[in-house]
């Protein structure tokens, strides 16, 4: 007699990469763990700038380039549109992973599919405002 199994909630479909599927569960047909989204090409790491659209985050890598006339590096930076699914609610200031799609919109081809934490580095885009601010010094007479 075969054993009965028991219907378990989805966690979430293998998408190819070593990521966790988000706990939470979303209905977003663009989410790479619990809708139909192909995930291909180029995984790269950043920062997320702005959350301001509906499901799509920018994100935002800096890069160091080597300019030989001086001998210096300087900062470059490049701004990804990523959508973001609902299940995985990334804030502003997290780093994040993402991995190339197929093109989702006329901007957005890549998909958010980890959240590594706060970033180190405070972003320039939507800062959270400190709860208690800090007292103005006092003159000297």
């Amino acid at each position: 007699m075969t054993p009965v199994r028991t219907p378990r909630a989805r966690r979430g479909r293998d998408v190819g990469l070593d990521v966790r599927a988000p706990k939470a569960t979303c209905e977003d047909r663009h989410c790479p763990f619990h809708g139909r989204l192909p995930l291909r090409g180029q995984v790269l790491e950043g920062t997320v700038v702005s959350t301001a659209m509906q499901r799509t985050a920018v994100v935002e890598r800096t890069l160091l380039h080597y300019v030989p006339k001086f001998e210096r590096y300087e900062k470059r930076r490049r701004r990804y549109l990523a959508h973001a699914p609902p299940c995985l609610n990334v804030p502003v200031g997290h780093r994040v992973r993402i991995a190339e799609t197929r093109p989702l919109s006329k901007l957005v081809s890549f998909c958010i599919v980890e959240d590594l934490g706060e970033a180190t580095h405070r972003v320039r885009g939507e800062e959270a405002v400190p709860a208690v601010a800090a007292a103005p010094p006092e003159e000297a007479p």
